[in-house]
């Protein structure tokens, strides 16, 4: 029954041989490895003009400005991660480069970045998605927090249906944003070329400044618009799940998104800037995004204005896609180099990283009912990890051209430099002005995760040397076997028990610990008949503690000889339906797992199966 529910949920389990025909075409990896940067468009704009905000209506003019550097950043960044992904096909992104060539430690930080960074993806782009839902349906606005999760649900079900199933869910989503983004900007520049003013819409009052325009502000706003590099990295993360040549189409599809992502959110800030707009604060009565805003100038509120907010809705749902895409894929090649748990390695059901994708939903949706799913909230925490991860693999880059020395690299040098003078300078600006207002959690959990992942290594390696062969000398062998067999009362399992007992040894002992004096009177007066031979020892217990007086026992029985081991024989009933344990003590569980630390005893379970 669980199996038939696991295949009608995930679909039927595919074979390892068919891993190959999950590759994606450029076209669904478009749509899988550029929806996170894709969307970020929909609320880049919005944290530029609310950073703007405090100092009044009359600065937001500058949003376009900030928004050509933003623009001109974003394409430094996507020609350095072109020389990425031809140098290391693999895929792994930051992770792997800073490893490779500045070490284990500054690998371990971007690995780190990272992760915390795909987390905040999922929480951020559902959030966002939400908010354009609820302009669009005021009336939904209570139920931001369980929408949020359940979107979250759907997200990690349809990936743990497998990397293709998925891309082709998310297909339709990312293209229908695109056009309906492509439809904004051409109707709005037309009416802007040809004279026709906006649509009759409610006028947006003037917001009055609050504190005075200053550099600090200029850059918390450049700091703020930075979210629209979030997911740049992400295709250089997931270079293996391309057709091949794997690098070359790779390459071409980030050339594609960053020239669609630099178009939409130049378009969408320039149109912002003619017709003044400027959101209210997400948790104010009234909210709209910015968008939304723009759509109702542009459209009215008619059928294309409901069409652009599904669109934009869908595509900020289904950009966590990205990160499903790649935080289970980083898990595997951190836990490969055994910095995270082994589990993270295990391709599931439908040939994905299941484990991680789990994780990444909980984490998820834990950190959207932390902040009730204001993406206003979120951003904050969210560029830090990006730029720490994007400085150190362009540092590692250079360093690599520089070892190396291969054709071309004054060329490949000069542009890794660049790219990682450019994203350190911004990294600086941002933990500067973000501070305070959040960056702070990101900054303290990295060299958190740093330290997790260092001693979970050290576990690994420890381990390893506890169970290599090399230079250890067996012990001599056991020439006894004492068998011990805890009973609390006598049926049909613990006869089964006793008769497996008797075939390992000839000293054999069932022990009963006395708590209730009843009990064990109706277990002597039954035990001649049906103790297959076996002594029966009767252990006090004047405290009642079944667990520590048996392991206390077994301690005695251990002192008796040097040369024996001891086998405690756990006897069990097992219901015929998972449901049916709850309604019985979980007395053998409880031992067999006390027992797990003890020196020198095998623990055995003899299950009696009970019929229907």
């Amino acid at each position: 029954m669980i199996g038939q529910l696991v295949d009608f949920l995930l679909g039927r389990p595919l074979p390892t041989s068919a891993a190959i025909h999950e590759r994606l075409t450029k076209v669904k990896a478009l749509a899988v490895f550029s929806s996170d940067a894709l969307s970020s468009t929909a609320y880049a704009t919005e944290e530029i003009i609310l950073a703007l905000l405090v100092a009044g209506s009359g600065v937001l003019g500058l949003s376009w400005p900030i928004a050509i550097g933003i623009a001109i950043l974003l394409v430094i960044v996507s020609i350095s991660y072109r020389q990425t992904i031809h140098a290391y096909p693999t895929g792994g992104g930051s992770y792997i480069v800073a490893k490779d060539n500045l070490g284990q430690f500054p690998g371990l930080v971007a690995g780190s970045a990272l992760l915390i960074d795909y987390v905040l993806t999922v929480a951020v782009s559902v959030s966002a998605g939400v908010a354009a839902l609820t302009s669009a349906v005021p009336d939904l606005q209570p139920y931001r927090v369980s929408l949020c999760l359940t979107f979250v649900l759907l997200i990690t079900l349809a990936n743990m249906r497998g990397i293709r199933e998925s891309g082709s869910i998310f297909a339709l989503p990312t293209y229908m944003f695109i056009v309906s983004m492509a439809a904004l900007m051409l109707m709005g520049i037309y009416r802007m070329v040809s004279g026709v003013g906006a649509v009759e819409t409610a006028p947006i009052e003037a917001v009055m400044p609050t504190q005075a325009l200053s550099l600090f502000l200029i850059l918390r706003a450049f700091a703020s618009g930075c979210t629209a590099l979030t997911g740049i990295e992400a295709i250089s993360d997931g270079v293996p799940a391309f057709k091949k040549p794997e690098a070359n189409n790779a390459a071409t599809t980030l050339t594609w998104m960053v020239t669609i992502l630099v178009t939409l959110f130049l378009g969408i800030t320039y149109l912002a800037t003619h017709y003044a707009i400027h959101p209210l604060h997400p948790e104010e009565p009234g909210y709209q995004t910015v968008v939304s805003q723009i759509a109702r100038a542009v459209f009215g509120v008619g059928p294309i204005y409901y069409v652009i907010q599904a669109s934009t809705a869908l595509i900020l749902v289904l950009a966590a896609n990205t990160a499903y895409a790649d935080f289970p894929r980083l898990s595997s090649i951190i836990a490969r180099d055994r910095f995270l748990p082994r589990q993270f390695t295990n391709i599931g059901h439908r040939l994905a990283f299941s484990n991680g994708i789990l994780v990444l939903g909980l984490l998820s949706s834990l950190l959207i009912v932390v902040f009730q799913g204001y993406t206003h909230s979120l951003i904050p925490l969210y560029a830090v990890g990006v730029f720490i991860s994007f400085t150190l693999s362009q540092a590692g880059m250079v360093v690599r051209w520089w070892r190396r020395r291969e054709p071309g690299w004054r060329h490949f040098i000069a542009i890794n430099a660049i790219g990682a003078t450019a994203t350190g300078i911004v990294l600086v600006v941002i933990a500067a002005t973000k501070f305070l207002l959040g960056a702070w959690i990101v900054i303290l959990l990295i060299p958190t995760f740093v330290l997790m992942f260092l001693r979970i290594h050290g576990h690994y390696v420890h381990v390893a040397e506890q169970l290599r062969l090399k230079g250890w000398t067996p012990p001599a062998p056991a020439t006894h076997n004492t068998v011990i067999v805890p009973v609390g009362d006598i049926h049909r399992g613990v006869v089964q028990a006793l008769r497996y007992a008797s075939l390992l040894s000839n000293d054999v002992r069932a022990i009963h610990i006395e708590v209730d004096p009843a009990r064990t009177e109706r277990l002597r007066s039954r035990w001649g008949e049906w103790g297959q031979g076996v002594k029966l020892i009767l252990v006090p217990s004047p405290y009642r503690s079944t667990l520590s007086t048996l392991i206390q026992y077994l301690h005695e029985v251990d002192t008796e000889r040097d040369d024996d081991v001891i086998t405690v024989v756990l006897p069990e009933f097992v219901p015929r339906h998972w449901w049916e344990n709850l309604l019985h003590n979980q007395t053998s569980w409880i031992l067999n797992t006390a027992l797990r630390f003890q020196r020198n005893k095998v623990v055995v379970a003899v299950r009696y199966q009970l019929d229907e």
